[in-house]
């Protein structure tokens, strides 16, 4: 790998196999990206595939570790999506900043870390260095649309 011409965000994602989904499309009243200048909030994401919450639970009863990490990479694909399509494509999204991230949780439960350990590696793996970031993981006792996972995003653009 050349440090003159590191791999582009789009590089890695093809390089991983992966695909964005389409943005999500808010069903409330809210949009899913809001900018500020140089930097993107991108509202809390559920894991949707086809437009549609296919897991649901809670962490701790009905939904194990693995099926929560993966509704975490899920809900971190969403994220870039919308932040992508609010950025005019993925290669002008920066770094990532900050992943909050919620986990629908019984009281037994602690492992919510872990949850969000597959968002932040999936970010590191496309967006290299730049894809570090600030977290939180918060666990509660629901969410919306009965998901296991939620998070929300922060990027800096380029321009």
């Amino acid at each position: 790998m050349s440090l003159v011409n590191p791999p582009t965000p789009s590089r890695r994602l093809a390089d991983l196999d992966l695909r964005l989904p389409e943005p999500a499309q808010p069903t409330f009243d809210y949009v899913p990206v809001s900018r500020d200048g140089h930097v993107l909030y991108v509202s809390g994401q559920l894991p949707k595939d086809g437009g549609e919450v296919r897991i649901t639970g809670q962490c701790g009863h009905d939904v194990d570790l693995e099926t929560a990490r993966r509704a975490a990479e899920i809900c971190t694909l969403q994220g870039i999506a919308c932040a992508a399509e609010a950025a005019g494509g993925i290669d002008n999204l920066a770094a990532v900043l900050r992943v909050t991230g919620f986990v629908a949780s019984t009281p037994e439960f602690h492992d919510q870390p872990k949850v969000l350990d597959a968002a932040s590696r999936m970010l590191r793996e496309i967006f290299g260095e730049n894809g570090r970031h600030a977290r939180s993981a918060i666990g509660v006792a629901s969410l919306p649309r009965r998901t296991p996972v939620e998070i929300e995003f922060i990027f800096t653009v380029t321009a």
